[in-house]
């Protein structure tokens, strides 16, 4: 998908903005899974999501390529919105986010404090695209996907940093929720010549996913209900399908309930906030202990961008 010097020019272009995150060994972690389990910090980017790495490669794409735009549009659920808010804003661009009805009151809240002009729409993220592809017709402003080339060359500089400290790595876990992040882990280790395999991990409430995984061909599904908001997609990029069904060793599904014992967890053992997509890829770790046991793992934690109420909740069982 990319060469290893196309991977190197886009992190020299993101670690301007975004310094490269640590990947710690946790011992609790590694005493509970019965694995040497490091995490891949992403919950330490200026967003506290890979997604930011996304941002600053497809908007320096955008201004070389399409310098005449004067403004972006895009559908999110948090994340992505505000790794598009902060670069598109910060290069003297528009950034309109359209997000669904009820979503996170501390990611929109983010959102606009990165300069965004937040638009509520939809019961989810799925109807929530057409309604930015509207606006991007009807104000002349340049629709950003949640899957485009630029954005997994940025992301997958996560993975580039996380390979080259820790090239002998088993297996790495990495949520799907559009597939930009699975698709730039699959870069970054097929850059590098790795035969690390690379599980993804969707909800059992939102499966469409691991449905098309199977199946090899996209697979909607009508609803898309689970707490964590990062995975709940009711259909599947085919590019990126494309990518992580060929890339990926398997995909995962857990519960909410494997979720949200995986975000204690998480506090318990590294006292790291987690968002539910965030403390996905543990939650399959632990739920595939036994396949695992003695091995070099690494599980992605990306989102720790979660609403106190929800929090309080979680940690109170």
């Amino acid at each position: 998908m990319f060469s290893l010097n196309e991977l190197q020019e886009a992190a020299d272009l993101v670690h301007r903005q975004v310094p490269a995150t640590p990947q710690h060994l946790w011992p609790l972690l590694s005493e509970r899974a019965g694995a040497r389990v490091w995490v891949k910090h992403e919950n330490h980017a200026p967003t506290g999501a890979f997604k930011v790495r996304g941002g600053v490669t497809f908007i320096d794409w955008l201004r070389r390529e399409h310098p005449g735009v004067r403004g972006i549009v895009t559908a999110t659920r948090g994340n992505h919105g505000q790794s598009q808010a902060r670069a598109a804003v910060g290069a003297g661009m528009r950034a309109v986010i359209v997000v669904p009805h009820g979503n996170s009151v501390e990611k929109n809240a983010a959102m606009r404090a990165f300069g965004a002009e937040l638009i509520e729409f939809g019961d989810d993220f799925d109807a929530a695209r057409p309604e930015a592809a509207r606006i991007a017709e009807a104000e002349g402003l340049f629709m950003v996907p949640p899957f485009h080339r630029e954005l997994v060359r940025g992301v997958a500089t996560y993975g580039l940093e996380l390979f080259m400290a820790l090239p002998d790595l088993h297996t790495v876990y990495v949520p799907i929720g559009g597939g930009s992040g699975i698709c730039g882990v699959i870069a970054a280790r097929d850059a590098l010549g790795l035969a690390t395999r690379i599980v993804g991990v969707v909800t059992q409430g939102a499966p469409c996913v691991k449905l098309s995984f199977e199946r090899g061909e996209p697979v909607a599904t009508n609803t898309a209900q689970t707490m964590a908001d990062g995975l709940a997609v009711r259909v599947p990029v085919p590019e990126a399908l494309a990518i992580y069904r060929k890339g990926a060793d398997r995909v995962v599904a857990v519960s909410d309930a494997e979720i949200e014992a995986a975000m204690r967890i998480f506090f318990q053992d590294t006292h790291q906030v987690a968002e539910g997509a965030g403390a996905a890829p543990l939650a399959a770790l632990l739920r595939e202990r036994e396949a695992m046991r003695g091995r070099d793992v690494a599980v992605v934690l990306s989102g720790g961008n979660v609403d106190l109420p929800v929090y309080r909740r979680v940690l109170a069982g």
